[in-house]
Protein backbone atom coordinates (compact mmCIF):
# COMPACT_ATOMS: atom_id res chain seq x y z
CA UNK A 1 0.00 0.00 0.00
CA UNK A 2 1.42 3.36 -0.96
CA UNK A 3 0.88 6.57 1.31
CA UNK A 4 0.83 10.23 -0.81
CA UNK A 5 2.67 12.80 0.74
CA UNK A 6 2.42 16.28 -0.02
CA UNK A 7 5.24 18.01 -0.61
CA UNK A 8 5.65 21.88 -1.06
CA UNK A 9 8.57 24.14 -2.04
CA UNK A 10 9.68 27.34 -0.87
CA UNK A 11 11.65 28.49 -3.69
CA UNK A 12 12.26 27.37 -7.25
CA UNK A 13 15.40 28.10 -8.90
CA UNK A 14 18.28 26.17 -9.80
CA UNK A 15 18.31 23.64 -6.82
CA UNK A 16 14.32 23.84 -6.67
CA UNK A 17 13.48 22.78 -10.53
CA UNK A 18 15.95 20.06 -10.49
CA UNK A 19 14.39 18.86 -7.16
CA UNK A 20 10.88 18.81 -9.07
CA UNK A 21 12.52 17.46 -12.01
CA UNK A 22 14.03 14.37 -10.06
CA UNK A 23 10.48 13.91 -8.16
CA UNK A 24 9.09 13.34 -11.63
CA UNK A 25 11.95 11.38 -13.29
CA UNK A 26 12.62 9.20 -9.75
CA UNK A 27 9.00 8.98 -8.09
CA UNK A 28 7.43 5.72 -9.51
CA UNK A 29 11.05 3.91 -8.27
CA UNK A 30 11.00 6.31 -5.06
CA UNK A 31 7.16 4.80 -4.44
CA UNK A 32 7.91 1.03 -5.16
CA UNK A 33 10.61 1.15 -3.37
CA UNK A 34 9.57 2.83 0.13
CA UNK A 35 5.48 3.09 -0.54
CA UNK A 36 5.88 6.56 -0.10
CA UNK A 37 4.49 8.64 -3.14
CA UNK A 38 5.95 11.62 -3.15
CA UNK A 39 3.41 14.97 -4.46
CA UNK A 40 4.62 18.82 -5.07
CA UNK A 41 1.52 20.41 -4.32
CA UNK A 42 2.65 24.12 -3.71
CA UNK A 43 5.58 25.93 -4.87
CA UNK A 44 6.41 28.95 -3.75
CA UNK A 45 8.38 31.96 -5.83
CA UNK A 46 8.94 35.38 -5.60
CA UNK A 47 8.30 36.31 -9.37
CA UNK A 48 5.45 34.29 -10.75
CA UNK A 49 6.15 35.29 -14.19
CA UNK A 50 9.72 34.35 -14.11
CA UNK A 51 10.61 31.63 -17.02
CA UNK A 52 11.42 28.26 -15.87
CA UNK A 53 13.00 25.34 -16.96
CA UNK A 54 9.75 23.32 -15.25
CA UNK A 55 6.11 23.75 -15.84
CA UNK A 56 3.48 23.33 -13.03
CA UNK A 57 -0.36 22.31 -12.79
CA UNK A 58 -2.63 25.07 -12.82
CA UNK A 59 -2.67 26.67 -8.80
CA UNK A 60 0.58 25.25 -8.01
CA UNK A 61 2.87 27.74 -7.69
CA UNK A 62 1.93 30.58 -6.07
CA UNK A 63 4.09 33.46 -4.52
CA UNK A 64 2.90 33.03 -0.77
CA UNK A 65 5.06 31.27 1.41
CA UNK A 66 2.96 30.85 4.04
CA UNK A 67 0.80 29.66 1.93
CA UNK A 68 2.85 26.12 1.60
CA UNK A 69 3.39 26.32 5.56
CA UNK A 70 0.16 26.14 5.83
CA UNK A 71 -1.25 24.12 3.54
CA UNK A 72 -3.00 20.92 5.17
CA UNK A 73 -1.92 19.13 1.80
CA UNK A 74 1.54 19.81 2.40
CA UNK A 75 3.14 16.92 4.68
CA UNK A 76 6.92 18.04 4.09
CA UNK A 77 8.19 21.84 3.40
CA UNK A 78 11.69 22.01 1.22
CA UNK A 79 13.06 25.24 1.92
CA UNK A 80 15.18 26.37 -0.92
CA UNK A 81 15.44 30.24 -0.40
CA UNK A 82 18.03 31.01 0.86
CA UNK A 83 19.00 33.82 3.75
CA UNK A 84 18.24 34.08 7.39
CA UNK A 85 14.59 35.60 7.22
CA UNK A 86 12.30 34.99 6.32
CA UNK A 87 13.38 31.31 5.89
CA UNK A 88 13.84 31.02 9.77
CA UNK A 89 10.04 32.70 10.57
CA UNK A 90 8.39 29.98 8.20
CA UNK A 91 10.43 26.92 9.32
CA UNK A 92 9.20 27.53 12.69
CA UNK A 93 6.04 27.75 11.59
CA UNK A 94 6.23 24.38 9.89
CA UNK A 95 7.71 23.28 12.77
CA UNK A 96 4.62 24.39 14.80
CA UNK A 97 2.45 23.38 12.48
CA UNK A 98 3.94 19.49 12.77
CA UNK A 99 5.20 19.29 9.35
CA UNK A 100 8.97 18.06 8.76
CA UNK A 101 11.66 20.48 6.55
CA UNK A 102 14.30 19.33 4.26
CA UNK A 103 16.50 22.77 3.57
CA UNK A 104 19.66 23.41 1.71
CA UNK A 105 20.10 26.67 3.52
CA UNK A 106 23.79 26.79 4.46
CA UNK A 107 23.36 30.36 5.86
CA UNK A 108 20.06 29.84 7.89
CA UNK A 109 21.16 26.59 9.52
CA UNK A 110 24.72 28.27 10.77
CA UNK A 111 22.95 31.20 12.24
CA UNK A 112 20.33 29.42 13.83
CA UNK A 113 20.67 25.94 13.99
CA UNK A 114 20.31 25.00 17.72
CA UNK A 115 16.91 27.05 17.47
CA UNK A 116 15.59 25.35 14.63
CA UNK A 117 17.13 21.88 15.81
CA UNK A 118 15.65 22.38 18.76
CA UNK A 119 12.18 23.42 17.59
CA UNK A 120 12.02 20.56 15.53
CA UNK A 121 12.55 18.15 18.03
CA UNK A 122 10.16 19.33 20.38
CA UNK A 123 7.41 19.12 17.80
CA UNK A 124 9.11 15.37 16.61
CA UNK A 125 9.04 16.23 13.02
CA UNK A 126 12.43 15.54 11.02
CA UNK A 127 14.55 18.60 10.17
CA UNK A 128 17.32 17.36 7.48
CA UNK A 129 19.64 18.81 5.92
CA UNK A 130 21.95 17.17 3.60
CA UNK A 131 22.31 19.39 0.87
CA UNK A 132 23.45 22.58 3.05
CA UNK A 133 27.20 21.60 3.48
CA UNK A 134 28.30 20.13 0.35
CA UNK A 135 25.83 19.60 -2.82
CA UNK A 136 25.25 16.15 -3.93
CA UNK A 137 28.00 14.55 -1.48
CA UNK A 138 26.75 12.82 1.16
CA UNK A 139 28.57 13.96 4.51
CA UNK A 140 25.80 15.20 7.06
CA UNK A 141 23.93 11.88 7.34
CA UNK A 142 27.27 9.41 8.04
CA UNK A 143 28.59 11.98 10.46
CA UNK A 144 25.41 12.19 12.50
CA UNK A 145 24.20 8.24 11.96
CA UNK A 146 27.12 6.43 10.94
CA UNK A 147 30.14 7.84 12.92
CA UNK A 148 27.59 8.59 16.25
CA UNK A 149 29.09 5.79 18.65
CA UNK A 150 32.58 7.08 17.44
CA UNK A 151 34.36 9.89 18.38
CA UNK A 152 35.03 12.77 15.44
CA UNK A 153 38.46 14.14 16.27
CA UNK A 154 38.90 16.64 13.00
CA UNK A 155 36.85 17.27 9.54
CA UNK A 156 38.92 18.79 7.33
CA UNK A 157 37.07 20.19 3.96
CA UNK A 158 37.67 21.57 0.74
CA UNK A 159 33.51 23.08 0.85
CA UNK A 160 33.53 26.05 -1.73
CA UNK A 161 33.99 25.24 -5.20
CA UNK A 162 34.63 28.26 -6.67
CA UNK A 163 37.69 28.88 -4.49
CA UNK A 164 39.10 25.53 -5.31
CA UNK A 165 38.46 26.08 -9.16
CA UNK A 166 40.58 29.67 -8.77
CA UNK A 167 43.08 27.88 -7.03
CA UNK A 168 43.42 24.85 -9.25
CA UNK A 169 43.64 27.42 -12.03
CA UNK A 170 46.70 29.28 -10.33
CA UNK A 171 48.35 26.35 -9.89
CA UNK A 172 47.62 24.93 -13.08
CA UNK A 173 48.11 27.95 -15.70
CA UNK A 174 50.02 30.44 -13.53
CA UNK A 175 47.06 32.67 -13.56
CA UNK A 176 46.78 35.50 -11.08
CA UNK A 177 44.16 35.41 -8.46
CA UNK A 178 42.15 38.23 -10.49
CA UNK A 179 42.37 36.51 -13.91
CA UNK A 180 41.33 33.09 -12.41
CA UNK A 181 38.18 34.64 -10.44
CA UNK A 182 37.27 36.33 -13.63
CA UNK A 183 37.34 33.11 -15.37
CA UNK A 184 35.23 31.27 -12.89
CA UNK A 185 32.67 34.25 -13.29
CA UNK A 186 32.48 33.12 -16.96
CA UNK A 187 31.85 29.52 -16.23
CA UNK A 188 29.13 30.25 -13.33
CA UNK A 189 30.99 29.25 -10.60
CA UNK A 190 31.42 32.48 -9.24
CA UNK A 191 28.84 35.04 -8.47
CA UNK A 192 28.95 38.56 -9.71
CA UNK A 193 29.96 39.40 -6.02
CA UNK A 194 32.48 37.09 -5.01
CA UNK A 195 33.04 37.90 -1.82
CA UNK A 196 31.26 35.24 0.05
CA UNK A 197 33.19 32.54 -1.32
CA UNK A 198 36.47 34.22 -1.78
CA UNK A 199 36.69 35.48 1.89
CA UNK A 200 36.14 32.03 3.16
CA UNK A 201 32.33 33.14 4.62
CA UNK A 202 30.33 30.66 2.80
CA UNK A 203 33.04 27.63 3.91
CA UNK A 204 32.43 29.27 7.26
CA UNK A 205 29.09 28.95 7.79
CA UNK A 206 29.75 25.13 6.16
CA UNK A 207 32.20 24.60 8.61
CA UNK A 208 29.71 25.71 11.64
CA UNK A 209 27.46 23.05 10.62
CA UNK A 210 29.87 20.16 10.27
CA UNK A 211 31.35 21.09 13.80
CA UNK A 212 28.12 20.78 15.54
CA UNK A 213 27.22 17.65 13.73
CA UNK A 214 30.61 16.30 14.11
CA UNK A 215 31.07 17.35 18.08
CA UNK A 216 27.82 17.47 19.42
CA UNK A 217 28.24 20.75 19.97
CA UNK A 218 26.53 24.30 19.36
CA UNK A 219 28.35 26.03 16.88
CA UNK A 220 27.57 29.45 14.88
CA UNK A 221 29.09 31.39 11.83
CA UNK A 222 30.53 33.89 14.56
CA UNK A 223 32.05 31.03 16.13
CA UNK A 224 33.92 30.41 12.81
CA UNK A 225 37.38 32.09 12.17
CA UNK A 226 37.23 33.17 8.72
CA UNK A 227 39.95 33.84 6.31
CA UNK A 228 40.07 34.19 2.20
CA UNK A 229 42.21 33.32 -0.65
CA UNK A 230 42.39 37.18 -1.94
CA UNK A 231 46.06 37.26 -0.80
CA UNK A 232 47.28 34.83 -2.42
CA UNK A 233 49.46 34.95 -5.25
CA UNK A 234 51.25 32.84 -7.96
CA UNK A 235 54.69 33.07 -5.72
CA UNK A 236 52.81 31.55 -2.94
CA UNK A 237 51.51 28.79 -5.47
CA UNK A 238 54.84 28.14 -7.24
CA UNK A 239 56.85 27.71 -3.66
CA UNK A 240 53.99 25.55 -1.92
CA UNK A 241 55.11 23.59 -5.30
CA UNK A 242 58.34 23.72 -4.74
CA UNK A 243 58.17 22.44 -1.79
CA UNK A 244 56.03 19.90 -2.38
CA UNK A 245 52.64 21.08 -1.09
CA UNK A 246 49.84 22.82 -2.49
CA UNK A 247 47.29 25.45 -1.46
CA UNK A 248 43.87 24.74 -0.92
CA UNK A 249 41.32 26.99 1.11
CA UNK A 250 39.94 24.31 4.38
CA UNK A 251 37.53 24.56 6.32
CA UNK A 252 38.97 22.98 9.95
CA UNK A 253 36.79 21.88 12.28
CA UNK A 254 38.57 19.79 15.48
CA UNK A 255 37.70 18.84 18.94
CA UNK A 256 40.37 19.53 21.49
CA UNK A 257 40.20 18.67 25.00
CA UNK A 258 36.60 18.97 25.09
CA UNK A 259 36.66 22.10 23.47
CA UNK A 260 36.20 22.88 19.90
CA UNK A 261 38.00 24.38 17.28
CA UNK A 262 36.29 25.50 14.06
CA UNK A 263 38.00 27.99 11.51
CA UNK A 264 38.39 28.21 7.88
CA UNK A 265 41.86 29.52 5.86
CA UNK A 266 44.09 28.78 3.15
CA UNK A 267 47.00 25.82 4.32
CA UNK A 268 49.76 24.39 2.22
CA UNK A 269 48.72 20.51 2.34
CA UNK A 270 51.88 17.71 1.68
CA UNK A 271 50.75 16.40 -2.11
CA UNK A 272 50.64 13.04 -0.43
CA UNK A 273 47.32 14.13 1.30
CA UNK A 274 44.27 13.08 -0.06
CA UNK A 275 42.62 16.39 0.00
CA UNK A 276 45.93 17.54 -2.41
CA UNK A 277 44.73 16.00 -6.01
CA UNK A 278 40.92 18.05 -5.67
CA UNK A 279 40.67 20.35 -8.39
CA UNK A 280 38.41 22.37 -10.50
CA UNK A 281 34.86 22.64 -8.28
CA UNK A 282 35.54 19.29 -6.96
CA UNK A 283 34.54 19.53 -2.77
CA UNK A 284 36.01 16.72 -0.27
CA UNK A 285 35.35 16.33 3.20
CA UNK A 286 38.40 14.62 4.97
CA UNK A 287 37.34 12.42 8.52
CA UNK A 288 39.55 11.47 11.15
CA UNK A 289 37.28 9.46 13.55
CA UNK A 290 38.95 7.51 16.52
CA UNK A 291 37.59 4.09 15.92
CA UNK A 292 37.13 4.19 11.91
CA UNK A 293 40.54 6.37 11.60
CA UNK A 294 40.22 8.28 8.38
CA UNK A 295 37.37 8.86 5.83
CA UNK A 296 36.99 10.63 2.62
CA UNK A 297 34.42 11.89 1.08
CA UNK A 298 34.36 13.28 -2.51
CA UNK A 299 32.08 14.85 -5.44
CA UNK A 300 30.35 17.69 -6.95
CA UNK A 301 29.74 20.19 -4.20
CA UNK A 302 27.68 22.74 -6.33
CA UNK A 303 25.09 22.24 -9.14
CA UNK A 304 21.23 22.08 -9.69
CA UNK A 305 21.11 18.23 -10.00
CA UNK A 306 24.07 17.21 -7.71
CA UNK A 307 22.44 19.41 -4.63
CA UNK A 308 18.94 18.50 -5.88
CA UNK A 309 19.79 14.33 -5.21
CA UNK A 310 20.82 15.41 -1.74
CA UNK A 311 17.50 17.20 -0.92
CA UNK A 312 15.56 14.27 -3.22
CA UNK A 313 17.66 11.62 -0.15
CA UNK A 314 16.22 14.00 2.48
CA UNK A 315 12.84 14.11 0.92
CA UNK A 316 12.41 10.29 0.84
CA UNK A 317 13.67 9.75 4.15
CA UNK A 318 11.21 12.36 5.72
CA UNK A 319 8.25 10.66 3.54
CA UNK A 320 8.99 7.35 5.00
CA UNK A 321 9.47 7.91 8.41
CA UNK A 322 6.24 10.30 8.19
CA UNK A 323 4.64 7.39 7.15
CA UNK A 324 6.19 5.22 9.96
CA UNK A 325 5.13 7.33 12.83
CA UNK A 326 8.68 8.58 13.69
CA UNK A 327 11.16 11.48 12.86
CA UNK A 328 14.81 11.55 13.06
CA UNK A 329 17.02 13.12 15.71
CA UNK A 330 19.79 15.13 15.81
CA UNK A 331 21.91 14.56 19.14
CA UNK A 332 21.45 16.56 21.87
CA UNK A 333 23.64 19.33 21.30
CA UNK A 334 25.98 20.73 24.53
CA UNK A 335 27.19 24.32 25.27
CA UNK A 336 31.41 23.86 24.70
CA UNK A 337 34.14 26.46 24.57
CA UNK A 338 35.47 27.15 21.33
CA UNK A 339 38.92 27.39 21.06
CA UNK A 340 39.98 30.91 19.65
CA UNK A 341 42.23 30.63 16.48
CA UNK A 342 44.67 32.80 18.83
CA UNK A 343 44.82 29.80 21.01
CA UNK A 344 46.03 27.08 18.39
CA UNK A 345 49.45 26.31 16.84
CA UNK A 346 50.52 25.06 13.57
CA UNK A 347 53.65 25.28 11.27
CA UNK A 348 53.51 28.53 9.12
CA UNK A 349 54.98 29.73 5.67
CA UNK A 350 55.67 33.29 5.59
CA UNK A 351 56.97 35.69 2.32
CA UNK A 352 58.81 38.54 2.99
CA UNK A 353 60.72 41.04 0.90
CA UNK A 354 63.71 41.81 2.22
CA UNK A 355 66.46 45.02 1.52
CA UNK A 356 69.67 42.77 0.62
CA UNK A 357 71.99 44.16 2.73
CA UNK A 358 74.42 42.42 5.24
CA UNK A 359 73.04 41.40 8.25
CA UNK A 360 69.30 41.23 7.24
CA UNK A 361 68.65 36.90 7.60
CA UNK A 362 70.30 37.42 11.28
CA UNK A 363 68.00 40.53 12.32
CA UNK A 364 65.06 38.30 10.86
CA UNK A 365 65.87 35.21 12.88
CA UNK A 366 65.97 37.24 15.66
CA UNK A 367 62.81 38.90 15.52
CA UNK A 368 61.64 34.88 15.71
CA UNK A 369 63.40 33.43 18.67
CA UNK A 370 62.64 37.02 20.88
CA UNK A 371 58.89 35.64 19.87
CA UNK A 372 59.05 31.77 20.48
CA UNK A 373 59.15 30.70 17.20
CA UNK A 374 61.35 28.12 15.61
CA UNK A 375 62.46 28.08 11.70
CA UNK A 376 62.61 25.26 10.09
CA UNK A 377 63.64 25.76 6.60
CA UNK A 378 64.43 29.21 4.79
CA UNK A 379 64.21 29.40 1.01
CA UNK A 380 65.83 32.40 -1.25
CA UNK A 381 64.92 34.21 -4.32
CA UNK A 382 67.07 36.92 -5.10
CA UNK A 383 65.25 40.13 -6.50
CA UNK A 384 66.90 43.63 -8.00
CA UNK A 385 68.40 45.20 -4.83
CA UNK A 386 66.27 42.58 -3.03
CA UNK A 387 65.50 39.48 -1.89
CA UNK A 388 62.46 36.84 -1.58
CA UNK A 389 62.47 34.96 1.58
CA UNK A 390 60.57 32.47 2.42
CA UNK A 391 60.41 30.88 6.05
CA UNK A 392 58.88 27.48 7.10
CA UNK A 393 58.36 27.51 10.82
CA UNK A 394 58.54 24.41 13.08
CA UNK A 395 55.02 24.20 15.17
CA UNK A 396 54.25 27.89 16.54
CA UNK A 397 51.40 29.16 18.46
CA UNK A 398 49.07 31.24 16.10
CA UNK A 399 49.87 34.33 19.17
CA UNK A 400 53.61 33.91 19.16
CA UNK A 401 53.28 34.28 14.90
CA UNK A 402 51.13 36.89 15.13
CA UNK A 403 53.52 38.55 17.37
CA UNK A 404 56.23 37.80 14.94
CA UNK A 405 54.35 39.36 11.67
CA UNK A 406 53.77 42.27 14.05
CA UNK A 407 57.41 42.53 14.75
CA UNK A 408 58.79 42.07 11.40
CA UNK A 409 56.76 44.97 9.94
CA UNK A 410 58.56 47.14 11.96
CA UNK A 411 62.13 46.37 10.73
CA UNK A 412 63.64 48.72 8.56
CA UNK A 413 65.40 45.55 6.48
CA UNK A 414 61.93 44.59 6.00
CA UNK A 415 60.40 46.29 2.67
CA UNK A 416 57.19 43.68 2.40
CA UNK A 417 55.63 41.19 4.61
CA UNK A 418 53.83 38.76 2.15
CA UNK A 419 51.70 35.41 2.77
CA UNK A 420 51.41 34.26 6.31
CA UNK A 421 49.94 30.56 5.59
CA UNK A 422 49.25 27.30 7.98
CA UNK A 423 50.72 24.40 6.84
CA UNK A 424 49.41 21.14 7.20
CA UNK A 425 50.79 18.06 7.55
CA UNK A 426 54.59 18.29 7.88
CA UNK A 427 54.74 17.52 11.38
Amino acid sequence: MRDSVGVGLLGCGNVGSAVFELIGEHGADIAARTGAELRVVRVAVRDLAKARPVSFASGVLIDQPEAVVNDPDVGIVVELMGGVEPARTLLLAAFAAGKSVVTGNKELLAAAGPELFDAAAKAEVDLLFEAAVAGGIPLIRPLRESLAGDRVRRVMGIVNGTTNFILSRMAESGATFDDALAEAQALGYAEPDPTADVEGLDAGAKAAIIASIAFGVRVVADDVSCEGITSITPADIAFADRLGHVIKLLAVAESIDGEVAVRVHPVMLPKEHPLAPVRDAFNAVFVEAEAAGELMFYGRGAGGRPTASAVLGDLVDAAVNKRRGTHATVATMRDARIRPLDELSSQFYLELQLFDRPGVLADVARVFADNGVSIRDVVQQPLAHEARDVFITHRAGEADMQATVAALRALECVDQVGSLIRVIGSE
